[in-house]
């Protein structure tokens, strides 16, 4: 029997369902050829005896089980979420990653092992996802482990000052349109997606709507969602040398980012590094539009809207830094409350 024709999922990626001695066995790639090609050498594998194909999902590898899961959401997952799991999938646990489910044990000493490999919030991340593929494959939940503690750390930003400096720096380079509009609160993915048709002539406001993020092949694909409801939105051109650069290098079509990520993060880096500033990277940029509306005293609900945050929780957690210069300030008014009550203690 012929390998299946692939066909094309909400998400971009390419799927074929074998069935392999009764079970079904999900094929997915990022092209048609690429998932036919793979879904032949599987079936050729199998029928040569390299192979083997289990009725019990209790005895599958972890890694197939992986595969199953993803499968089953490969309709619903984003490119990127997918991606992520690949990743997983390829770099941890791989001592027993191609073991069957049933014959790993003792969980805690693979948890430990890998402790040693990554970062305890990247082992958090991975343990979480694993637990739910073994309850999802066996019915039960792996016994709980202990993880090391995740240290919550501060993405570096731009001061005020700063941010001066660096759109100083940034203004007449390549760079600056999408060092510009991730500094004016726009991510990556979402500045990706930016057309130029899509952008009016000396533009007041930039419509956010879609994003272009990597699938677990590394090629780009579009999503026509962002990541979530706030996400699709209008974002004031508020800086003047964003729209000086806009009309500088402007085009009559196409993607207003011509380059690659790492591209744009080197540029940035670069110039970090020339002028003696923090090496924020490009959602460095946006964690910087984050903290200037908050020395600005720009309303929450408003920094919020621009932004694309969907909750004051996420802006407050995890975005609003607090510069030196306005710690120093409250710091300098509290000193001077309490001089003047000293004083006034001892008028009386």
């Amino acid at each position: 029997m012929k390998v299946p024709e692939p066909r094309k999922l909400a998400s971009g990626t390419w799927f074929i369902q074998l069935r392999l001695n009764g079970v079904s066995v999900p094929v997915t790639a990022s092209t048609a050829r690429e998932c036919k090609r793979q879904a032949e050498l599987i079936k050729a594998e199998h029928r040569a005896g390299k192979r083997r194909i289990e009725h019990d999902n209790a005895s599958i590898t972890l890694s197939d089980a992986i595969d199953k899961y993803i499968s089953r959401r490969s309709n619903v997952l984003s490119p990127l979420t997918i991606r992520s799991y690949r990743i997983i999938q390829n770099n941890r646990f791989q001592s027993v990653m191609d073991r069957p489910l049933k014959s790993i044990r003792d969980w805690q000493r693979v948890v430990n092992a890998e402790a040693k490999t990554c970062a305890p919030k990247t082992l958090k991340n991975a343990w979480g996802f694993v637990r739910s593929v073994v309850h999802e494959a066996t019915g039960e939940y792996p016994p709980e482990v202990k993880l090391p503690q995740v240290v919550a750390g501060n993405r570096a930003f731009l001061t005020p000052e700063q941010i001066t400096v660096f759109v100083s720096a940034v203004k007449d380079t390549h760079y600056a349109i999408p060092a510009l509009l991730a500094l004016s609160s726009l991510r990556i993915s979402e500045i990706q997606a930016l057309q130029w048709e899509d952008i009016p002539l000396n533009p007041k406001f930039i419509h956010v709507q879609g994003a272009v993020v990597l699938d677990e092949n590394n090629a780009k694909v579009r999503k026509n969602t962002n990541k979530n409801v706030s996400s699709t939105r209008n974002v004031p051109v508020m800086i003047p040398e964003l729209s000086a650069a806009i009309k500088r290098d402007r085009k009559t079509n196409g993607p207003v980012m011509d380059m690659a990520q790492n591209s744009l993060r080197y540029g940035v880096r670069k110039i970090c590094r020339e002028n003696d500033l923090p090496d924020v990277g490009i959602h460095g940029l946006r964690h910087s539009f984050a903290s200037l509306a908050y020395h600005l005293q720009i309303p929450e609900r408003i920094a919020m809207e621009i932004g694309g945050w969907s909750d004051t929780q996420t802006m407050q957690k995890i975005y609003t830094h607090i510069a030196q210069s306005d710690i120093s300030r409250y710091q300098t008014e509290m000193m001077d409350f309490f001089k003047n009550a000293n004083k006034n203690a001892n008028r009386n």
